[in-house]
């Protein structure tokens, strides 16, 4: 017999008197329902809401204040504006939105309520039981999931904390430092006006401070950009380092992250094997896709991120993919794309949480080998960069070669016969930190850039090696010396006096443009955000 979990979040004001009711009156709650008392349903976030989901419930059903009779005002409106939109998420994810409900009852709802609990538990049951098996987020590293770099980190994990850094700090010969400080000199966060100097760290590091509040805070706000491994004399590759000391952090359950961490609860859930998502559901008609494809489209995370903030900044980043499918369809490439793709895992890697990392890392790779594709094309700098580099260095092997769109472009317009006209706007670009990390592509969007702009393309202050990072990684942290970031580079940005600034990122679209919502700037910061990716696809033409 199945054992079905069902979480009922239970506002304290009215669907509480008609709680209390029912079981006055003998009511006996269905055993499936775990009942959660709190102050008012508009305090359940999305990331509450999911959580439910990831911790193993099958349904998750809300109980608030009828519209009007909210104690606080806005409750009502801001738990159906949750719903609705997690609602959304989970039906792409292949939850299927019928297993999250919101209903609303006054103290003297008795039979409603009664009616709608018995009614829910009823039609959770016909739907059966959740696919996502409930991540172990803090467990010990699985020994079969590493090679060279994952067993070392496996070899440390009985030792004490202080040891298992102390061999970090080998690993990446941090003690080749010259405290010499030009990573701090140029770190964006330091230029900011934070108190973080990734010097400062490794001699902290170094000298035992392990459980520095200080320093675990450092090891969070690294925006892990890369800017100091480019000016370190001994080459120290401070992000991988910083990566490594997350992974010790998160097993003593030590994390930060935004949005309530929601994002990471959705990527832990991808490795869940019996999901069954339909991420291109929306896809327009004129696009043509062949399953048989040698092929392979791959679209990142960027539905969800448009459905978790599209009541904030109505972001549209699958658009973006749209555009990329539209550029391939217009050489000739009619690919493959996958409804059930999973997250590349980026974000869970760069949070500390390696084991999950490796869990989807798996799935995927055991997946898209499978296909007998032949190439894997991506517009994400960060699913780019996992599948072609860190699969690889965590001894995940593919069997297929992984491109940037940029990459394939670039290819195609050396051809000749093609052409793309310049867009009448002045702009500047803004650079992708996974992209610029890579010596292979970093060069190639001002190489599509040069090839349509005619004096209309702008650089800011800080470009290429010395670009400014959008503030944000991995979704972990974002404080005030993060919107500093994002301000000064947006002041850059205008500075240039262009219309448009292109981007290659998704996230950068998003942290950019939230910046640009201070109350406090007004439409100083104001600026339109572009995919390049979107410009191209606009403007291409054969001669």
């Amino acid at each position: 017999m199945e054992n079905y979990k069902i979480v009922l979040f239970l506002c304290n004001w009215g669907p509480h008197g008609a709680f209390q009711a029912l079981q006055e009156d003998g009511y006996k709650i269905p055993g499936e329902i775990k009942m959660i008392r709190i102050p008012c349903t508009g305090r359940i976030s999305k990331a509450l809401l999911f959580k439910a989901f990831e911790m193993g419930a099958d349904g998750v059903a809300l109980a608030g204040c009828a519209p009007g009779a909210c104690r606080y005002g806005s409750g009502t409106y801001n738990a159906i504006k949750n719903t609705e939109d997690t609602r959304e998420i989970i039906e792409v994810l292949g939850l299927g939105r019928e297993r999250l409900r919101l209903a609303t009852f006054l103290p003297d709802d008795v039979d409603p309520l009664k009616e709608f609990l018995s009614d829910f538990v009823a039609d959770i049951k016909a739907l059966g039981k959740s696919p996502i098996v409930s991540a172990t987020s803090k467990g010990d590293f699985p020994e079969e999931s590493f090679t060279e770099s994952g067993q070392e980190l496996l070899a440390m994990a009985p030792a004490t904390t202080a040891e298992t850094i102390r061999k970090i700090i080998e690993k990446h010969d941090a003690y080749a430092c010259q405290d010499c400080g030009k990573c701090t000199s140029s770190c964006p966060l330091a230029l900011c006006g934070k108190d973080f100097s990734p010097r400062t760290l490794v001699g902290s590091l170094i000298a035992g401070e392990v459980d520095s509040e200080n320093v675990k805070n450092n090891i969070w706000s690294c925006l892990t950009c890369g800017t100091c491994y480019e000016r370190c004399p001994s080459e120290v590759n401070f992000p991988l380092l910083i990566q490594d000391l997350r992974s010790v952090l998160f097993k003593r359950k030590e994390s930060h992250q935004t949005h309530g961490g929601f994002f990471h609860s959705l990527m832990r859930s991808m490795a869940s094997p019996g999901l069954r998502q339909k991420r291109w559901k929306d896809l327009p008609s004129a696009i043509k896709t062949d399953p048989e494809s040698k092929t392979l489209f791959y679209g990142g995370c960027a539905p969800y991120f448009d459905l978790f903030f599209r009541n904030h900044q109505q972001v549209k980043n699958a658009n973006v993919l749209n555009d990329a499918l539209r550029l391939l369809n217009f050489f000739d490439v009619t690919p493959r794309i996958l409804e059930n793709e999973r997250c590349c895992g980026h974000d869970l890697l760069w949070s500390g949480d390696r084991q999950n990392f490796i869990n989807i890392a798996k799935l995927n790779c055991d997946y898209l080998n499978s296909l007998g594709i032949e190439e894997m094309i991506t517009a994400c700098p960060e699913c780019y960069k996992t599948f072609a580099q860190t699969y690889k260095e965590n001894g995940i092997e593919l069997n297929f070669k992984v491109t940037h769109l940029y990459e394939f472009l670039d290819t195609e317009l050396e051809r000749g016969a093609v052409t793309i006209e310049n867009p009448d706007i002045t702009f500047t670009y803004q650079d992708s930190c996974r992209l610029n990390s890579l010596e292979d592509v970093r060069d190639l969007p001002r190489k599509l850039i040069r090839r349509f702009s005619n004096g209309n393309f702008v650089e800011m202050q800080n470009n290429g090696s010395t670009a400014l990072c959008c503030g944000n990684s991995a979704w972990i942290g974002c404080d005030a010396f993060s919107k500093a970031l994002q301000v000064k580079r947006l002041t850059q940005g205008r500075n240039t006096q262009s219309d448009v600034m292109l981007t290659s990122c998704g996230k950068c679209r998003i942290h950019l443009g939230c910046a640009m919502e201070d109350p406090f700037s007004g439409d100083k910061l104001k600026m339109e955000l572009v995919d390049l990716t979107s410009v191209i696809a606009d403007h291409v033409r054969w001669e």
